[in-house]
C-alpha cells in the first residue's frame, strides 16, 4: 500500500475509539507505517513486516511514544478523535465560542430552533447548524469520547431538555452556562427526578475558566479556555487536522514534493508535545507548526535538504534549548525535543 491510500484510510477512521498509527523511525524498514483500529491493521505501508500479535502488545492503552521491537526504534502515536464540540443555543455569547473554537481545531456543531440565531452562527463560521428543537436535534448527535457538550440556551427549561438527551451520551465534557443558584437548582430538580448525583456535580457550571470575565468575547475566551485544558488533560497526542491530511492523502497539491517533521520524544518544558506535526513542502512553505522560532526554522531548512537529496532517508534531529538559548530565540521556554523527519 502506498503512504497516500494508507492516510486516506486513517482519515475515514478517524472516528474509531481506538486507533493507533506506529511508525519505525530507526533501523531496518524506517519510515514504515501500521495503523490499527481495535487491536486490528487496517492499513500498512511497510518493509520489513511487523507481526501483527507484537503491534497489538505495542499499542495497549496508554499515552504515545517510543518503543523497541525487532532491534527498531517504533514511534507509537494514540491518535485523538478529531474534538467536536456541539452548542446548543446560538446567543452572542455562543457566536463568539464558535469563532474562538474553530481557530483552536475544535469541529463546531451548532444546536439552534431560531432561525435568525442559526444564520448568525452559520456567519460566525459553525461547521454545521442544526435548525431544530432541541431535543430532535440532539437526537442526531450521537456522542463519543471525543464530543464536548455546552448548553448555552436562552432559558432555564431549554438547558434541561438538552442535559437530560447529552447525560445518556458519551461525552468528554460537558458545560452549561448558568448562575451557580440556577444550576444548583436545576441539578437538585434533575437529582429528584432520577438522575445520578455524581454524574450532575461533573457538569461544568458555571461554565469557563474563572476570569472575572463579563462581556460576551470575555466569557468566549473563558469557556474555549476550559475546553482547551479538559481536550489536552488527554495524553493522546493530537493526530492529524484536516489540512495536513489535505496534504498528506493527496487531496491538495499531490505533485508537490513533501517531508513531514514529527516530534517523537520531549524533556523540559519544550513548546509543543509529542506528536505535534509540521508539513514543508518543496518551495519552502509549512503547514503547521513544531514551536516557532530559529528551532522549527532549523527543522525546515533540514526538510528542504533532504527534498533535495535523491535518496533522503528519514532521520531523527535532537534540539536541546537550554534556558537561555530558548529566551534569544524569544520562545520564554526549555528543554530538548527528538523530531523524526522524512520525505512523504
Amino acid at each position: 500500500m502506498k503512504l497516500f491510500e494508507l492516510y486516506n484510510v486513517l482519515k475515514d477512521g478517524q472516528k474509531g475509539r481506538n486507533n493507533f498509527l506506529v511508525t519505525v523511525i530507526q533501523g531496518n524498514g524506517t519510515g514504515s507505517r501500521y495503523f490499527l483500529a481495535d487491536g486490528e491493521v487496517k492499513a500498512q505501508c511497510s518493509s520489513g513486516d511487523i507481526e501483527t500479535e507484537r503491534l497489538r502488545e505495542l499499542v495497549q492503552p496508554g499515552e504515545s511514544g517510543i518503543a523497541e521491537a525487532d532491534g527498531r526504534r517504533l514511534f507509537v502515536e494514540s491518535l485523538k478523535q478529531p474534538a467536536h464540540l456541539v452548542i446548543c443555543g446560538a446567543g452572542h455569547v455562543a457566536q463568539q465560542v464558535i469563532l474562538l473554537a474553530g481557530k483552536v481545531g475544535f469541529t463546531v456543531t451548532v444546536l439552534e430552533d431560531r432561525v435568525s440565531f442559526a444564520g448568525e452562527a452559520l456567519r460566525a463560521g459553525a461547521d454545521q447548524v442544526i435548525c431544530d428543537s432541541f431535543e430532535n436535534a440532539l437526537k442526531q448527535i450521537p456522542g463519543s469520547e471525543d464530543t464536548y457538550f455546552l448548553v448555552v440556551t436562552r432559558g432555564h427549561r431549554y438547558d434541561r431538555v438538552c442535559l437530560e438527551a447529552i447525560l445518556k451520551k458519551p461525552y468528554a465534557y460537558v458545560g452549561m452556562m448558568a448562575s451557580r443558584g440556577r444550576s444548583a437548582l436545576l441539578k437538585k430538580q434533575m437529582e429528584e427526578d432520577g438522575f445520578d448525583r455524581k454524574v450532575l456535580d461533573e457538569i461544568h457550571t458555571p461554565v469557563g475558566l474563572d476570569i472575572h470575565a463579563e462581556t460576551p468575547e470575555e466569557i468566549a475566551v473563558s469557556i474555549v479556555s476550559e475546553l482547551i485544558k479538559e481536550k489536552n488533560s488527554v495524553r493522546k497526542t493530537s493526530g492529524y487536522d484536516a489540512e495536513l491530511l489535505d496534504y498528506l492523502t493527496g487531496e491538495k497539491e499531490p505533485d508537490t514534493k513533501k517531508a513531514l517533521a514529527t516530534i517523537v520524544a520531549r524533556r523540559g518544558s519544550a513548546p509543543r508535545g509529542i506528536g505535534t506535526k509540521m508539513l514543508v513542502l518543496e518551495d519552502g512553505r509549512i503547514i503547521g507548526t513544531i514551536g516557532g522560532g530559529c528551532m522549527e526554522s532549523e527543522v525546515q531548512h533540514l526538510c528542504l535538504r533532504m527534498l533535495h537529496e535523491e535518496s533522503a532517508q528519514g532521520q531523527i534531529f535532537t534540539v536541546d534549548m537550554t534556558a537561555s538559548q530558548a529566551e534569544e530565540e524569544g520562545l520564554v521556554c526549555g528543554g530538548t525535543i527528538q523530531v523524526f523527519m522524512e520525505v512523504i
